[in-house]
């Protein structure tokens, strides 16, 4: 949204170029990119970007500091993945912020949610890099364009993903653990990651316990002991798949974590009623940014519904059977890429959910992206991602953002396949833009 660069860019974009940068991609890579990349990358002057790192990291703050909340969350884990040797902070967050028009006119962020797991830190940067190479844009900047938040360098944001995913571990010995990786739409992110940091990406299925210790085989067979798992497996996607592990993940053994599973449930879309002030009790201060949100089985006792209400969501004034929410969504809490969420639903969608599942839902009031981003086929909405990494003695670090372009009702690049100059991109920002 720095107009000059969207002018420029937009003059100076050609087919050939778009071309070189998903050629780019796939030879970095060293993988076919299974999702659309978009023609295009975002301008966003630094100040946006730094007060968007500054929410999330603030809203995290104020989960992490509120005992009441962190054992909530702590009762909503699953059995069978209470994982045990949980650290005393999340190494990764993602914060995920909608652009929507205030009531004064004025754009302002809105929250989508937060979750302590893992984002695409190794093929978000080679992303950037690609761009810059593909369309020259350094040439057209005028000035320096920034990839990295907090002041990083290159050398500075793969030195802090070495500190967080391998410690003082020999990289050998420290695995990027997934579900059937190789499958994965992220597998060009696992590929780079192992090539620049020296891990190995192992499917978790694969992982074998001998005592006390885990391990993996390598290229000649042999059993490797693993001391460090950058845990890349969403529990929602075991539970769906049935996969089964060699090991207890509930069971203690001599492993360290890089992102601690219980995280994913600690920090996640469970927050959300929490952060914006509906949950009964809470002391935690509501935030403007966040969409009013409560739990589905609080809506449908009432509680929820009238702190809805009162946050000035737009309900019925009392709820009755055959309501349609129009300006309300259903989300499963603990859920990816979008999988799951119903726009407008009504009462009886809500009461078929079974009683014993509704703790499992949420619903939230409905956000309207503001389409920000001119492009050839009309205006385009972003949603912007901050990374954030945490080593262990070290402090929670805003290191990279991306972008999801899109012009249909939901922002995931799933969802937006059959258009062009949308889906994954990058955010470049310019002091000063």
């Amino acid at each position: 949204m720095i107009e000059r660069l969207r002018r420029e860019f937009q003059a100076r974009y050609t087919a050939a170029g778009y071309a070189r940068l998903l050629a780019g991609l796939e030879a970095r890579c060293g993988t076919p990119i299974p999702f659309r990349v978009a023609e295009t990358p975002v301008f966003l002057p630094a100040g946006m970007l730094d007060g968007l790192a500054r929410m999330g990291a603030e809203l995290t703050e104020r989960l992490l500091g509120d005992a009441a909340y962190l054992a909530a969350a702590e009762r909503s884990i699953p059995a069978g993945y209470r994982v045990a040797g949980a650290s005393g902070h999340p190494h990764f967050l993602t914060a995920d912020f909608a652009l929507v028009r205030g009531a004064d006119g004025t754009l302002e962020p809105k929250l989508v949610e937060l979750q302590a797991f893992p984002s695409v830190f190794g093929y978000q940067a080679v992303l950037a890099e690609e761009y810059v190479r593909a369309y020259g844009l350094d040439a057209m900047a005028g000035g320096k364009l920034e990839i990295f938040l907090s002041g990083l360098t290159e050398d500075g944001y793969w030195k802090l993903l070495r500190e967080t995913i391998v410690g003082v571990d020999d990289p050998r010995q420290v695995v990027l653990a997934e579900v059937d990786p190789a499958r994965q739409k992220t597998l060009p992110d696992f590929l780079v990651t192992a090539e620049r940091l020296g891990v190995r990406v192992v499917d978790i299925a694969a992982i074998e316990p001998m005592g006390r210790k885990l391990g993996y085989r390598d290229e000649q067979g042999r059993w490797v002991e693993i001391r460090r798992i950058y845990n890349r497996a969403i529990a929602d996607e075991m539970m769906a798949k049935r996969v089964r592990l060699q090991f207890d993940l509930e069971a203690e053994w001599d492993v360290q974590w890089a992102g601690h599973p219980n995280w994913y449930f600690r920090v996640s879309k469970f927050a959300l009623p929490w952060l914006s002030g509906t949950v009964v009790g809470s002391s935690i201060e509501a935030h403007a940014c966040v969409p009013p949100a409560a739990f589905l089985e609080d809506f449908l006792a009432g509680q929820g519904y009238a702190a809805l209400q009162r946050a000035g969501v737009p309900l019925p004034e009392q709820r009755s059977g055959g309501a349609v929410y129009d300006e309300l969504l259903l989300k499963p809490l603990f859920s990816f890429a979008g999988k799951g969420i119903v726009f407008a639903p009504s009462d009886a969608e809500l009461e078929a959910i079974p009683a014993g599942e509704r703790g499992h839902y949420l619903v939230q009031q409905r956000m309207r992206f503001e389409p920000t981003i001119a492009t050839p086929h009309g205006m385009t909405q972003a949603e912007i991602r901050i990374l954030y990494a945490w080593p262990d003695g070290g402090a929670m670090t805003p290191a990279i953002s991306l972008v999801r372009l899109g012009r249909s009702a939901m922002m995931g690049v799933d969802h937006n396949r059959d258009l062009e100059w949308v889906g994954a991109s990058a955010a470049f920002s310019v002091l000063g833009g």
